[in-house]
């Protein structure tokens, strides 16, 4: 193989001997967003990693993804809106800011500035 290489502003080409031979390629590539599903079966993860279990869905507000709460906007009690913020969180340098998804009254929050939470732990709890 030739090379061309600049020392000193002086240009050079050189003849340059690969001694290792070429990696094999894979054989398998995904496509970009894709997952391979390992073919041994993968064990649960353990209960202190599960989510919070509410009997009423609709009745909360979950993280969408793992972070740190940067602020918290509402307070218990207080009567909330469609899309009132109602908390932030910071992940990867980034501010997001969590909606109320429905009008109601907040019982309870389950975070405060500084926690760390993740993906699908439950924020806000509401009547």
């Amino acid at each position: 193989m030739k090379l061309k290489i600049t020392v000193d502003g002086k240009l050079y080409e050189v003849d340059v001997e690969v001694s290792e031979p070429e990696r094999a390629k894979p054989g398998f590539v995904a496509p970009i967003g894709h997952v391979r599903v390992p073919a041994a079966p993968v064990a649960p993860p353990p209960p202190s990693a599960a989510v919070d279990q509410v009997a009423d869905e609709s009745k909360v507000c979950r993280s969408p993804f793992a972070g740190t709460v940067s602020r918290v906007e509402a307070e218990v009690g207080a009567q909330i809106q469609p899309n009132e913020v109602l908390v932030v969180i910071e992940a990867m340098k980034m501010e997001t800011s969590i909606t109320a998804p429905d009008a109601g009254k907040i019982a309870r929050i389950n975070v405060a500035a500084g926690d760390a939470v993740k993906q699908g732990q439950v924020l806000v709890e509401f009547e």
